[in-house]
Order: C-alpha cells, then structure tokens, then sequence
C-alpha cells in the first residue's frame, strides 16, 4: 500500500478544522476560498498537493459499472446517465481539492470575491475559458446555466437557487449572486454548477433525457458510446485548461471507458479476463478470497488498499415512513433488532468489516453515543417532546450474536416493541388489531447482488415475527424511477457524506423535499430537530459549533431508526493492472471521486 502520507492526514484535517477561525475577510478577489479562514494552498500553488505533476500522459482505463445507461443528461430526473459527464465532459466556476474538507480553488472562474458576512459572491471568468468546439465559455452561458439547472434541473440545484435574490452580470467576465438569507456556504455552493453551452440547448427541451453529448469545457469528451453498454471518454488535446495548476497532474489518460454489466459477477468476470483494468470491491471475505486469480500471483494485477479519513455515511435499507407501518419508531426498531449484523457480516465478509455506528461515524463529526451535552443539548432539547428515545440521553445500535442467524434475544425485544405498537402474532402471522397483516416489499437493484445476499439472512428472521415481505428485483432504469418517486416501502440506500456537510443535508433530510420527486430524503423524515442543527451548521463561525451542530444532526438520523445499517470500509480496494500507477500521498478523502481516474496514470 502506498501509505506514506497517511501518518500526516490526522493533523492536515485538524489543520484544517483550525481554518473555521473567526472568518478573514476578502477585500478584493482571491484565488480560491474557504469556508471559513482562507484556503490550505497559496495564489503560487504548483499543483494539488496528492497529484503528481510529472505524471505521463496516455494509455487507457477500462472501468465496468453495473445497470445501464439510457441519457447522457445527469442533470435532470428523467433518465439514467452515465458515470463521466459530470466529472470529465463538464466543469463548474471552482474546483475542490479532496485534500481539504472546506476549500474550493479557481477552476473556469480565475478569482472569487466575497464579503465578511458572505451575502454575496462574484466570479470572474478566465479569459482563455473555452467549451470542446473551441468556442468560449461566457457570463451568457454562466448565468443560463444557473437559471436553467435551478428552474429545470434535478431537485438538487433548487434550493440554492431559491436563495439567491439577484444574479447580475457586473464585468465582461464576471457575474455576481446576492442572497436571500444567511448561508455562509452559498458563496462556496454557487461555484459548484456544471456550466453548459447555452447555444446547444437552443429550441430544446432541457427536462427531456437525450443521447446528445453535451458540449463541456472539460479535459474530456465523448467519443464512442452504444447505449446501455458502453461509454469512452476521450482527452481533449486541446483541452483549454491543461496548463493550470489545479490540473498539473490531472486528466492523464487518453481515454476513459465504462463498460456496463447486469450484476457484479458479471463484472467481476470481465476483470479477470482483462477485459477492464481496474476493479473496485466492496466485499471483504472475497476480496481475500477470491483475488488470487493467475494474473495477482504473477502480478499482473496489484490489490491496493487506499486509507480515508472521510465519514461512514450511511448504507443500509431505509424505511418509508409514507408507509403508516413504518411511521411509528418501535416498529423501525424493531426492524432494526430483527437484522443480526453481527451473523450476516461474519457471513459474508469474515467478520472483518466495521459496523456503520452513525452517518458521520469515523470522523470528527460523528455523534458520541451518551448523553448529548453542551450546543448539541441546546439545540435538541426545544423538540424533546418530538424526538424518538435516545436522541438526547444517547442510542447505540443493538448488537446481535455472531454465531447464530437468530439471535432469540434481539427477537424477543422486537416482539415487544412491535407488541407495543398494535402489531401481535396471530395464526403465524403479525396483524394489527384489525387483522390486517403487517406487510411490506424491500426493492433491491438487480446489478447489487450482495444487498440479495443480505436481505435473503434478514427474511428468514423476519419470518420468526410473522412477517413475509415481498421481495422486487428491479432493473437500474425501474430502481431509480420507484425511488425518484419514494414507490418503495423498504429499499437499500447509499448516502456518501462528506467532512464538509452543509446545504446538501436539506436535499436528503429536510421536510420541504418530502414530497419533491428526485430528492433524497427516502425516509420521508420531517424533524425540525434536524432542520436546526443543518441551520446551524450553514452559520457557525467555529469549530466547535460546526462539529456540535453536525453532531445533533447525526443523533436525529441515528436515533430516528429510519436506516438498517450495514457496513462500511476504512480503505478502498482497488484491484488494477500494474500498468495503472496512482501518487504516493494520500488525500484526506482516500479514493474519494477525484482520486481515480483523475490523478492515476498509465506506464508500461
């Protein structure tokens, strides 16, 4: 493993956290910003600190995704796109270093200015900015695609947009947004949109999926694609933007390609015959188990583990509390109780995966499990009356036995709990008091076999309650337009969250998006505990308060009981041709998107 830079990332992420010091203010335009102090890296910086600016350029990475792909338009709901444009065919006005939680650093735009209070940002474009036809990026295409995403787009670019009061153009490169509330990350947040080219959407509908490759100001482009099965990227040798310092290192191969598989074996398969050179997994038992095919013993292939300070997030089967089963917190409990994580780990990762404890655990700014005391009290005791048991006088997941399938204990207190909730056994069955059954379907993705593998362990429990849910294997197009539309009442859901938490939260937890089709809150939660805590994570002007409003937030979702957790992995394991070579220090994130492909290249 390259881990030469790990002994150091502990203190870079302290160091960091020291930046949310009272706030510096930015009297003229600056090279990049944070968001609170001033960004890690100096106007002169070389390159990013984990890239490595001598790296070659060329060779291919071949990477293999399960699903398909129907739209090359991510940038809506309708459809499924593939993974790439976001990351290489488009760019946004600033860039983000995965070496720092809360930094961003001139991309498109050459400079951003704020003031002290952040209720306003501007941007200034470079002038040498120009989209893959050669023609150049504008304020005109800037300001469209604002509007556009936040009128037209998904879900996601709505909120920040509806707290921007005006947008104006000021320069003949540079465009100004003013607020409409306190947000100290707005001024960071508007300089993450894609910026398209406003002429090729011209007399087109921009909600509708289509398989027309969007012109990007990014390194790469589109190349060859076939629907559903495969996607190359290819560099653009005129990419406008090679020579910055944020990209020396970055960008090195000349092409990029997805190859698309209906499940993981499938995927797998294609690794070991070298039809892809680059393989992530996610299981631990086969990671030791079954990568000793010929080419890892001749090492043709090398087994990276790549460390990460980044949070748990959360992974798990998330309940719909739109479905009234699942609205009362003894009923999810006792889903919980009933899922023995401690025999299904052992079972299908050798025990060796740790359990996700809370969404933020593995970092700062996961919750502790006692009493909560200090902001975190302060900012949770006005919802006392609201909030599931726990919250506030500390919750831990229950802990079941490794050596049985059923841990009768757990059982027994799920029984209790569901007792208490108006359900009872009756004739082998759980029924309420008015005989009708408790029943639910879990909706599974047909390409994530393992997520198969563990609910087949939790059903066979289940029974032992009198419960008998229905099982629907969907394809990627079926999964994402039954969970864009919250048609589910169990489902496995994946949440990666970052050290830098802040306006996304209320696109995942907030009570206004409950009923928005496309956003993120699965569960259907509405805390107003949690929509305090994300206020004031937005405005706190510490460290301290950040890390204890995010810690409130953590006990709402934990303690709220919507997610049956499963694990997580303290590395990355990157299975790849030794023809595939990545730099010696680690960034903070690990593997965090913008680690591969971005900063890897290829050497014979």
């Amino acid at each position: 493993m390259k881990t030469a830079f790990l002994c150091n990332l502990a203190s870079a992420f302290a160091a960091a956290l020291i930046l949310l010091a009272p706030a510096a203010s930015l009297a003229e335009p600056q090279h990049g910003i944070a968001m609170y102090g001033k960004p890690a890296l100096p106007p002169d910086f070389v390159s990013l600190p984990y890239a490595n600016p001598d790296a070659p350029k060329g060779g291919r990475l071949l990477l293999g995704e399960g699903g398909s792909f129907d739209s090359f338009n991510p940038f809506i709901l309708k459809g499924t796109a593939p993974s790439g444009v976001s990351l290489y065919v488009v760019e946004t006005l600033m860039g983000r270093s995965i070496d720092e939680p809360f930094s961003l650093y001139g991309l498109l735009a050459e400079s951003v200015e704020t003031d002290p209070e952040r209720t306003w940002v501007e941007y200034t474009l470079r002038p040498e900015a120009k989209f893959s036809d050669g023609s150049p990026v504008t304020i005109d295409d800037v300001m469209w695609s604002y509007e556009t995403l936040g009128t037209k787009g998904s879900p996601r670019y709505a909120g920040a947009w509806a707290k921007v009061a005006k947008m104006e153009q000021t320069g003949p490169r540079s465009v100004r947004f003013t607020f409409t509330e306190r947000d100290r990350e707005l001024a960071m947040l508007m300089g993450m949109r894609p910026i398209l080219k406003k002429a090729q959407w011209e007399g087109k509908d921009f909600t509708e999926s289509s398989l027309d490759a969007p012109i990007g100001s990014g390194p790469y482009v589109i190349d060859r694609f076939e629907a559903g099965r495969f996607v190359s990227y290819k560099r653009n040798p005129d990419y406008w933007g090679k020579d910055l310092a944020i990209n020396r290192g970055r960008h090195n191969f000349d092409e990029i390609r997805y190859d698309f598989f209906s499940d993981e074996n499938g995927l797998f398969q294609a690794f070991t015959a070298g039809l892809i050179n680059s393989y992530r997994e996610t299981n631990a038992a086969k990671w030791q188990s079954q990568f000793n095919f010929p080419d890892v013993q001749s090492g043709a292939v090398v087994k990276a583990e790549i460390p990460h300070q980044r949070p748990s997030g959360i992974a798990g089967f998330v309940m719909n509390t739109r479905n009234p089963i699942f609205a009362d917190w003894r009923v999810r409990e006792a889903m919980i109780l009933a899922f023995n994580f401690e025999f299904i780990n052992t079972t299908l990762n050798g025990g060796t995966e740790p359990r996700i404890t809370s969404y933020f655990s593995n970092s700062v700014l996961g919750m502790d499990h006692g009493p909560a005391a200090g902001l975190e009290a302060e900012l949770l005791s006005p919802f006392a009356a609201d909030l599931p048991p726990g919250t506030i006088e500390g919750y831990s997941l229950p802990v079941g036995d490794a050596g049985q399938a059923l841990d009768r204990k757990a059982l027994r207190q799920a029984r209790s709990l569901l007792e208490e909730a108006g359900w009872t056994v009756q004739d082998g069955v759980l029924k309420n008091a008015d005989g009708m059954p408790f029943t639910f379907e879990i909706l599974l993705a047909a390409s994530a076999t393992e997520t198969q593998s563990i609910i087949d362990i939790y059903v066979e429990a289940l029974k032992n309650l009198g419960i008998t849910p229905t099982i629907t294997v969907a394809d990627t197009a079926q999964y994402k337009e039954r969970t864009d539309k919250y048609a589910f009442d169990m489902a496995y859901m994946l949440r990666a969250l970052s050290l830098s938490p802040g306006n996304e939260q209320y696109l995942y937890w907030g009570s206004k998006v409950v009923d928005q089709p496309g956003a993120r809150n699965w569960m259907g939660m509405k805390a107003p505990a949690a929509e305090k805590a994300i206020d004031t994570m937005l405005n706190a002007r510490n460290t301290d308060d950040f890390i204890a409003a995010t810690k409130a937030l953590d006990r709402v979702l934990t303690a709220g009981r919507y997610v049956i957790p499963i694990w997580f992995s303290k590395t990355g394991k990157i299975a790849h041709s030794s023809h595939l070579h990545y730099p010696t220090r680690i960034p903070l994130y690990g593997d965090w998107p913008g680690f591969q492909p971005e900063v890897w290249w290829y050497e014979e």
